[in-house]
């Protein structure tokens, strides 16, 4: 019995893709067959500087070999210090944020958990405001303010505390919802309390690589400051570069009191996860909110050394020429099958949505027998999700879209086939 099959029928992605992966570099997987594939997916955004970037590597390694700190909860350690440093003069001074950080437990979920109880915890309020097609996580905290049906299915109880509001459909309709909203909790007769409250993602990564538009991130933001609520950023998936700058928020009228960061935050794919709170709600008790594994060492080292290639320019025009690559292809292919194909996303989380789950499914397929590695998402798994480590090699994404594109079209000659078939 492969030993591979005591693992729970909870897995997915390998189902997608039943490959064992041995090794990686960059923006490739090597199989225990010797074959490369061609990384679409950076571990849904954990691996944004691709597998064993060398400077990160380098770091991780000089770290472990000079007997560096592990675990160690949040004693002060210099890697902690370098970190805190590192992200303060690199991100968010040059930004002009300023931020108190709190680490959490590792994962994106545990951010976000921080987020909402520090959120009730300022303004002495239980409701909470998310969107729909909304993913935060899957712990009860973060699965309440998640849309996704099978995820909150799995919670086995209520998921309570929660008003969900339209997310930017970048008509007037999200608009109105907003300001419906907000009267009705102004009305002495509304039936709706003030919420504690807006969580929102600036892009949905697996709501479907919806992307918020300006005028709906600054009225969400105007409506919060008008109830007295807060606004929580989660920056988990679309922060770190994956839109082109570290946050998906730069360069918009947007102005969060709390940030989630995790995944790509730990730099090589080690879990690490932070809060990005303004000082002025950095209200916690000393122990109020903990974990074991905050801010362990090696992740800190690794994440230290990510930071610092965003000091370097070319790095960022890297991004940039990588998501016109990608943007200018998928406006193609849209272009070619416009009665069933559609352009979702930004930066290097980009993808096409299609006329069925049925035909991106065939699509995934088709790919991940062309040895590529990537996932569909949506509220229906109908949109093809390209999301390749920010440093894939320019030679390589063309090659990997290539690829896609054959999968594309074997998808929908097969699927025009079927429907002739069906018709006689």
């Amino acid at each position: 019995m492969d030993a591979l099959s005591l693992e729970s029928e909870v897995k997915i992605y390998c189902r997608n893709v039943p490959s064992v992966f041995v090794r990686a570099k960059n923006a490739v997987l090597y199989d225990e067959e010797g074959q490369a594939h061609i990384d679409l997916l950076s571990a849904c955004g954990a691996l944004n500087y691709g597998h064993n970037h060398p400077k990160l590597i380098d770091s991780l390694l000089q770290y472990i070999a000079g007997g560096g700190v592990s675990a160690a909860m949040d004693l002060n350690t210099t890697v902690k210090r370098d970190f805190l440093c590192e992200l303060e003069q690199t991100i968010l001074q040059p930004r002009g944020l300023a931020y108190k950080v709190q680490f959490t437990g590792p994962t994106g979920t545990n951010a976000v958990e921080a987020a909402l109880k520090l959120a009730r915890k300022v303004t002495h309020r239980q409701n909470v405001v998310a969107f729909s097609n909304a993913f935060h996580g899957m712990t009860l905290g973060a699965l309440s303010v998640t849309g996704n049906a099978l995820a909150r299915k799995g919670a086995g109880l209520p998921l309570g505390g929660v008003v969900r509001l339209p997310f930017d459909d970048h008509t007037t309709v999200s608009l109105s919802a907003l300001e419906t909203y907000a009267r009705m909790v102004e009305s002495a007769s509304g039936g709706l309390e003030a919420p504690a409250a807006f969580v929102l993602e600036a892009v949905q990564g697996e709501g479907g690589l919806n992307v918020a538009s300006p005028a709906w991130l600054e009225a969400v933001q105007a409506t919060a400051r008008r109830l007295g609520a807060l606004v929580i950023l989660d920056d988990v998936q679309a922060g770190c570069g994956r839109t082109g700058t570290f946050f998906s928020f730069e360069g918009k009228p947007f102005d969060p009191d709390i940030v989630c960061l995790a995944k790509s935050i730990g730099g090589v794919g080690l879990p690490l996860a932070l809060v990005l709170i303004k000082p002025r709600f950095d209200l916690w008790e000393p122990g109020e909110h903990t974990g074991t594994f905050r801010a362990n060492g090696m992740a800190l080292a690794a994440a230290t050394a990510a930071l610092e290639l965003w000091r370097d320019t070319t790095f960022v025009q890297a991004i940039a020429e990588r998501a016109d690559l990608l943007t200018a292809w998928i406006t193609r292919i849209c272009r070619s099958y416009p009665r069933i194909t559609r352009a979702k996303g930004i930066g290097l989380m980009q993808g096409i949505e299609f006329a069925s789950s049925m035909l991106a499914s065939a699509v995934v397929r088709n790919a991940v027998g062309r040895q590529l590695v990537l996932e569909s998402c949506g509220p229906y798994d109908e949109v093809v999700k390209v999301m390749p480590p920010l440093t894939i090699e320019v030679d390589l994404l063309r090659e990997a879209l290539d690829r896609l594109e054959d999968a594309i079209a074997q998808a929908v000659d097969e699927t025009c086939q079927q429907v002739r078939l069906a018709a006689e």
